[in-house]
């Protein structure tokens, strides 16, 4: 059940300085399948589809873009018109990738581009072995938080499931559908954070525990019990320095008109459990890729 314009999150795509060790990383610690390789770019994905994750070949590691699925045909052209409404740069008209039937692509506030798409093709692969159900979510760290905010429920159509504190540097989650958020805005540097991957349970946290520390790495954080959402998560950084969560148990909202939760100054809505929170996450995380279409001055409006 979509609440409006876009229907669920789409694809995120990652630029990284050494394809081969960011495929591994998806596929032998996260659990991804390779779909389809072509010209440098690796299409990935844990659900029955084309793809959910794509890695870009590239001399630095960046974000690429962040996908969304509109809930149909007239909705992806209402979003057309409110990116043009809004001035925001539009830099593709169709879709930049393969697997995807029809979309385009623009910049959004600080630089992040955003690709609206509609039709993402089935895989029609054999199962992987283990791994995650799908992708869910992303948390990223803009500068102007609240700018984004605004970005995200006008143009967007997110709601706000959560927001975070009550004074200048408060966070918030959104939601295009019944869970609880596809986005987290946190107020940062400018820098997207991890893209998050849905779990059947507590026990497949624990195994990419085990798979990372068969490999001499470890956990970031986590297992943990958010506050905000209520999912049980673990995290680990991948190659190109970006983070990635392993989710499970996340709170369903079926009432499109239920009023956000106010977490308070103080409040530990990170973790249920205890108020731990390692030493430099929030640091860590990938800027918008450089390219010549960036702005990286636009904010909401664009003008």
């Amino acid at each position: 059940m979509s609440w409006g314009a876009i229907s669920e999150m789409g694809p995120v795509s990652i630029r990284t300085s050494n394809l081969e060790q960011s495929v591994f990383d998806a596929t032998q610690i996260l659990g991804l399948r390779e779909t389809k390789r072509t010209d440098g770019v690796s299409y990935l994905a844990a659900a029955d589809v084309h793809h959910e994750l794509t890695y870009v070949e590239s001399d630095v590691d960046g974000l690429e873009a962040l996908g969304l699925i509109a809930a149909n045909g007239d909705a992806l052209r209402d979003i057309r018109r409110r990116v043009e409404d809004e001035g925001f740069l539009v830099v593709s008209e169709k879709p930049t990738g393969e697997g995807v039937e029809d979309g385009f692509t623009f910049i959004g506030p600080e630089g992040f581009a955003f690709e609206i798409s509609l039709g993402l093709q089935k895989a029609g692969i054999a199962p992987k072995g283990f791994g995650p159900n799908r992708y869910g979510h992303f948390n990223f760290h803009p500068q102007d938080h609240y700018g984004m905010v605004q970005f995200l429920t006008k143009v967007l159509d997110f709601r706000i499931s959560d927001v975070i504190g009550t004074g200048g540097s408060r966070g918030y989650f959104l939601r295009c559908n019944t869970e609880h958020h596809g986005i987290a805005v946190l107020q940062g540097r400018g820098t997207f954070h991890h893209h998050a991957w849905e779990v059947q349970g507590v026990s497949d946290l624990t195994k990419a525990g085990d798979r990372l520390h068969a490999l001499g790495r470890e956990l970031l954080w986590g297992p943990v019990r958010h506050g905000a959402g209520n999912n049980i998560a673990c995290y680990y950084k991948e190659h190109s320095g970006n983070v990635v969560e392993l989710y499970t148990d996340i709170e369903q909202i079926y009432d499109d008109n239920r009023e956000p939760v106010v977490w308070e100054d103080g409040e530990v809505w990170w973790n249920q459990w205890n108020d731990y929170l390692p030493e430099g996450f929030r640091a860590l995380g990938l800027a918008p890729t450089p390219s010549k279409y960036r702005q990286n001055t636009l904010l909401v409006g664009g003008r």
